[in-house]
């Protein structure tokens, strides 16, 4: 399969802007996965680092979930990967991680997370609060946050594939 990245419309409204970047981010990072086997999608970068391909995507579904379910809907879903004895469990890759389960999980999370977003206006506050704020966000912030989130690592990820086969590209 082809990812095929579609830029945002360059004359819609905000929400369809904010939306279009949002998944054209998504597929970017989905575009720098693909067609690499599992064992390169979980090769760290460079030591002491733990940072992988297949890491990003396990963060990338764990932040979705964050920031769509537990911030936005006010509940805790319970977390993916990451645990109170491990925090960074979505970067602590094994043999027995596979792509197929990272990338399953990752667009679970995402379709759940636009289901979630198409009840709430760009100005309606979250129902939940930030673990470090303790206060709640509108959805206008959580989508300009998640394209930040986002865009940060698909620069990781440009530096990841480009270390494991020499593919580059914006």
């Amino acid at each position: 399969m082809t990812i095929k990245r579609e830029e945002p419309a360059q004359n819609a409204g905000e929400r369809t802007v904010l939306e279009g970047w949002l998944d054209y981010h998504r597929q970017t990072l989905a575009w720098k996965c693909e067609g690499l086997t599992d064992e390169q999608l979980r090769t760290a970068s460079v030591e002491p680092s733990e940072l992988s391909l297949m890491g990003l995507v396990r963060h990338m579904a764990e932040v979705e979930r964050y920031w769509f379910h537990e911030v936005l809907l006010g509940e805790d879903p319970g977390v993916l990967y990451c645990t109170e004895e491990d925090r960074d469990g979505d970067f602590h890759l094994t043999e027995a991680d596979t792509w197929e389960e990272a990338c399953a999980t990752w667009r679970t999370e995402i379709d759940a997370a636009r289901r979630r977003a198409a009840d709430f206006a760009l100005d309606d506050f979250s129902e939940g609060v930030g673990r470090s704020t303790g206060e709640p966000f509108n959805l206008r912030w959580i989508y300009t946050h998640m394209i930040e989130e986002y865009a940060r690592h698909n620069g990781h990820a440009d530096l990841l594939r480009e270390r494991l086969d020499g593919t580059t590209g914006d």
